[in-house]
């Protein structure tokens, strides 16, 4: 066999290496097979011997949807290529892989995979960058291998590079590619989700068709919740009606199946869902759906129903972070745990939690560089170092600066995660690209109407923007989901009432929000309760505010300018400061001007 062929001295000092041999192959197929995260569900084995041994016996050529049935399904010569039996089990097949050397393969020697839309496998030493699948399926080094000689000082090498990388990574990244994407980049460890086929529990023609059709919505209203790998419609196709749980997991290896039925009789349209523990087949959440079809259509109903599943199921605050966050998995905490502290922190709005999560984010985008939801919500975190004055760090870059590079790479990343939109529209909001800041917001809620998380902070934004009625109406529409997280979004929704003179309101709001452990939650307390005469109530949540916030009132022009108040609204705010008895500097509220006299912001 030919040496290696040494290349250009930089790139990585290295030298193209052979690919894999074929007795090394063999003893990764034997290893990989053997494994207890390799389970032998359905012809995974089978299948994959017969397509590792055509191709490392130079039939690679062979291989076919057409082969792959008659030799390891044991299919007739009549079969139908239109059977999809053989690309169901592929893609089984794929997922199966790509999740054991994500657990037990980390760290063997060879990987073999099953490029997406092919059946010829392909073989690379799991040590070397990851390389695409030749278009041609045969056995080719990736273009670029580690040398041997390389083969240790490049890894301690890195080692030392790492160190560095995740102290300074998210404050300045290389240009990446078009698509922003690593080529099969790790991923976390997020849950995933089946959609069995609903099972139809009436008769006629409309009983069947409704089922079709939610099942449809389903898969189409569920991904787009970031947060939650979904099985596609392939998948979903392949299984039955009320497909066992115990099943779903041995095969699959999903955590979550859901599962239902539907009964249409006469104008009358029944939806039973239910959420299942494919671990235990336990029943996590069941809900019952009426409707009419003499009220509205029935692809109306349909959709109406699939987006109240997909809003208690998968919405962050739902069903499955609820669980997750009381049980989270042990098996992935840096990465997908640290989105479940970060729910847990937005609940709370600590300094303390603050510090734990940054921490928790920062280190899973060293792990999964490519993970788009960790970056957005680090680049909220960050924001939180600025507008809540929360564990500032010593920087070059500042911590505006710093949320919106982490929020573009978010969106860079996954153009259609609505968390990374969410966090670039909030990073412009405070980086003063208001109009910008509102077109992302409106493109991120036309991506996934159904986020009460997003449509809260849409909310927000609108209300601080100016506009406070339509920001209202926008938070009512999310707090009537009732996010477990809403305390946040009550306490801008008591604001936004102050605002409109709806003063009643405020006061329900602001004593629903009961944000204890954030310090703007007191003054906007105080200034409520306040202007309702409360004065006691407003004279300890002032106090409580200064204490936690000192450095707030004496820097207030700038905060209020910050959150792009607008100068009408600044002086509303500064006379229910005043009302409250809390002091404003007088070169603070010098620099704030009255749309009208100013008198209402002169010193006293």
């Amino acid at each position: 066999m030919q040496g290696p062929i040494d290349i250009r001295v930089d790139e990585v000092a290295g030298v193209q290496r052979p690919p894999p041999p074929p007795e090394d192959v063999r003893a990764q197929l034997e290893r990989l097979t053997a494994s207890p995260e390799f389970p032998n569900s359905g012809h995974a084995h089978a299948f994959l011997r017969y397509v590792v041994e055509e191709t490392l016996s130079g039939r690679a050529e062979r291989i076919k949807g057409y082969s792959i049935a008659v030799e390891v399904f044991n299919r007739d010569e009549s079969f139908n290529q239109d059977d999809p039996v053989v690309r169901i089990e592929a893609g089984r097949l794929r997922r199966t892989l790509e999740r054991y050397y994500l657990v037990a393969g980390q760290n063997d020697p060879i990987r073999i995979d099953i490029p997406k839309g092919k059946y010829v496998p392909f073989f690379s030493w799991n040590d070397d960058p990851v390389a695409e699948a030749p278009a041609s399926g045969k056995i080719e080094p990736s273009p670029r291998y580690f040398s041997w000689r390389a083969r240790w000082v490049i890894p301690l090498a890195l080692i030392a590079l790492v160190g560095v990388a995740i102290v300074g990574y998210w404050i300045e990244w290389p240009t990446s590619d078009a698509s922003g994407r690593a080529i099969n980049a790790p991923s976390p460890n997020e849950p995933t989700l089946v959609v069995a086929p609903f099972a139809n529990l009436g008769e006629g023609p409309e009983a069947n068709l409704y089922t079709l059709g939610l099942t449809e919505e389903l898969l189409t209203a569920l991904p787009r919740f970031k947060e939650l790998k979904v099985f596609g419609r392939e998948t979903s196709e392949s299984l039955p009606p009320g497909a066992d749980a115990s099943q779903v997991r041995g095969k699959l290896g999903a955590r979550y199946l859901l599962t239902g039925g539907v009964r249409v009789s006469d104008s009358r349209v029944r939806v039973t869902a239910r959420l299942l523990d494919t671990a235990t087949g336990a029943i996590l959440w069941s809900q019952t759906y009426d409707d009419d079809l003499r009220s509205r259509g029935l692809f109306a109903i349909q959709s109406d129903v699939a987006d109240k599943v997909a809003k208690a199921v998968a919405q962050p605050y739902g069903i499955i972070t609820q669980i997750d966050t009381a049980n989270p998995p042990p098996d992935d905490l840096d990465a997908y745990g640290c989105t479940l502290r970060f729910y847990a922190y937005r609940a709370e709005l600590s300094v303390e939690r603050h510090a734990d999560v940054r921490e928790c984010l920062e280190t899973a985008i060293a792990r999964y560089p490519s993970y788009a939801t960790a970056w957005a919500m680090l680049s909220i975190v960050y924001l939180d170092e600025d507008r809540f004055g929360y564990n500032p760090k010593s920087n070059p870059s500042t911590p505006l600066e710093r949320s919106l590079r982490a929020a573009r790479r978010a969106v860079e990343l996954d153009p259609g995660n609505v968390r990374a939109l969410q966090a670039l529209m909030t990073a412009l909001f405070f980086n003063q690209q208001l109009a910008e800041s509102m077109r992302v917001g409106e493109q991120a809620l036309a991506t996934n109407p159904n986020d009460t998380e997003l449509m809260g902070e849409y909310g927000v934004r609108l209300a601080m923007g100016g506009q406070w009625k339509r920001g209202a109406e926008v938070l009512d529409q999310a707090l009537a989901v009732n996010p477990g997280g809403a305390g946040y979004y009550h306490g801008n929704r008591a604001l936004a009432a102050y605002m409109l003179q709806d003063y009643d309101t405020a006061v329900a709001e602001i004593r629903q929000a009961n944000l204890q452990k954030f310090p703007l939650f007191h003054l906007v307390a105080a200034v409520i309760y306040a202007e309702r005469g409360l004065m006691e109530d407003a004279k300890r949540e002032g106090a409580r505010f200064v204490a936690m916030r000192p450095g707030f009132l004496p820097n207030l022009a700038a905060e209020l300018k910050n959150r792009n108040i607008q100068p009408e609204d600044q002086a509303r705010m500064i006379a229910g400061i005043r009302k409250a008895g809390l002091p404003i500097p007088a070169d603070s509220a010098a620099s704030i001007v009255s749309p009208s006299s100013g008198s209402d912001l002169q010193p006293r």
